[in-house]
């Protein structure tokens, strides 16, 4: 038997796609005798595609139009047993929705997650790994939450030596204080066995449901993890084809579905950059949801003052993954800024060289220049060296 979403969205076309239908079913169980008014308010969406939604949910029996518009038993039920509504803490729920100051109602998760940062391993800057504080990763968690992408949701944390997964697994047990929730998984890919060894003890002693396994991002996704979460978290290293190859890796385990949440972290950059990263936003298919600068602190970054932005991104029907297959460009920053690659233009096969001494020094500049042939903004990486100290220090001189 179909589910209500899919009798619903069977004779409804949303360009939303069906994450607008599950919020809207979720408001009214959440707010029995809301007005169809305050239900497009709450979703942002027209007054008449709101009604729309709502009378086709009346006709597959999940709400009842009473004194307002409020779920069935069968509607409640549903929610309840499919999506694990059932024990939710709603006064805390309601107030982490609404509220922009929660260290209060969370200060004792909050104490406990300063405890286990405290203990977490150190970072691998040659992989350019960095602490964000542990009010960060709570953050990133509630966000979540705001964007109904937590509750009874399958989330994947593309890298987490932040510990997302671990605040993930926390707020879930506030919200569920009888701890009987079981629909909500988090898993955990990340090259460092050290942080997923100790988000796997944490999970373990706590009873978290999170599941770790180690990937290198480099290689390709395998076929099991494809089309299988609702969203995904990730704070790549800030090299634009670190950002593009985490995001390619997140699109292809995320379900073929429009409107799905993917929460960027990423640093504050120049226009130029920004402009080649959104440059590579609309190549695989995403549109920016929302941005919120300074939303993430770090201990000890200089380099990028200690904060960065979040990013929230939404699939479309056109969302595809920049790299599919094995990638072999320079990765992480000291390996972007030591080597000289060759790439060769999509269109009409005009090699140019990126990075030291080359004719431009990023691909971000290079894509946002185009070929200078035929303007084309896409290439093929064909060859890559790593400059050795001796190799600069001689072109370098040649230069001067």
């Amino acid at each position: 038997m179909n589910t209500f979403i899919k009798q619903a969205s069977q004779h409804i076309r949303l360009q939303e796609g069906t994450q607008a239908i599950e919020q809207l079913f979720l408001e009214c169980y959440l707010n029995p005798g809301i007005s169809t008014k305050e239900l497009a308010r709450k979703t942002l969406l027209p007054t008449p595609v709101a009604a729309a939604i709502k009378r086709e949910l009346i006709k597959a029996g999940a709400l009842v139009q009473e004194r307002g518009v409020r779920c069935t038993a069968d509607g409640v039920a549903w929610i309840e047993r499919e999506w694990g509504y059932r024990g939710l803490n709603h006064s805390l729920y309601r107030e982490l929705l609404n509220e922009t100051n929660w260290s209060e109602s969370l200060k004792d998760t909050l104490a406990e997650l300063e405890e286990l940062f405290s203990q977490r391993p150190s970072v691998n800057v040659q992989i350019d790994q960095s602490k964000c504080t542990p009010e960060t990763s709570l953050r990133r968690a509630i966000l979540c939450l705001k964007q109904h992408a937590l509750i009874g949701k399958k989330i994947l944390c593309v890298g987490d030596d932040d510990l997302v997964s671990v605040s993930i697994g926390l707020l879930m047990q506030r919200l569920f204080p009888d701890r009987e929730h079981t629909v909500t998984h988090v898993d955990v890919l990340d090259i460092d066995e050290r942080f997923l060894g100790y988000i796997e003890t944490i999970a373990k002693e706590r009873g978290l449901p999170i599941q770790c396994r180690r990937l290198d991002l480099r290689e390709p996704l395998t076929e099991s993890l494809h089309g299988q979460y609702d969203c995904f978290f990730t704070d790549p290293p800030y090299t634009l084809q670190s950002m593009s190859l985490f995001i390619s890796r997140g699109i292809q385990a995320l379900k073929r579905e429009k409107g799905l949440p993917v929460f960027l972290s990423f640093a504050h950059k120049s226009p130029e950059f920004m402009l080649a990263m959104q440059r590579e936003f609309v190549r695989m298919g995403l549109t920016v949801s929302a941005n919120f600068p300074h939303f993430n602190d770090y201990e000890g970054a200089e380099m990028i003052a200690n904060r960065s932005q979040m990013f929230i991104l939404r699939t479309t029907e056109q969302t595809k993954p920049e790299y599919a297959m094995k990638f072999t460009d320079a990765l992480y920053t000291g390996e972007v800024k030591q080597t000289l690659r060759t790439y060769r233009c999509k269109q009409c096969l005009r090699d140019v060289h990126v990075g030291v001494h080359g004719e431009f020094a990023t691909i971000e500049q290079l894509k946002n220049e185009g070929c200078a042939g035929c303007g084309h903004d896409t290439f093929d990486l064909i060859a890559k060296k790593r400059i050795s100290g001796e190799e600069k220090n001689e072109r370098d001189r040649t230069t001067d």
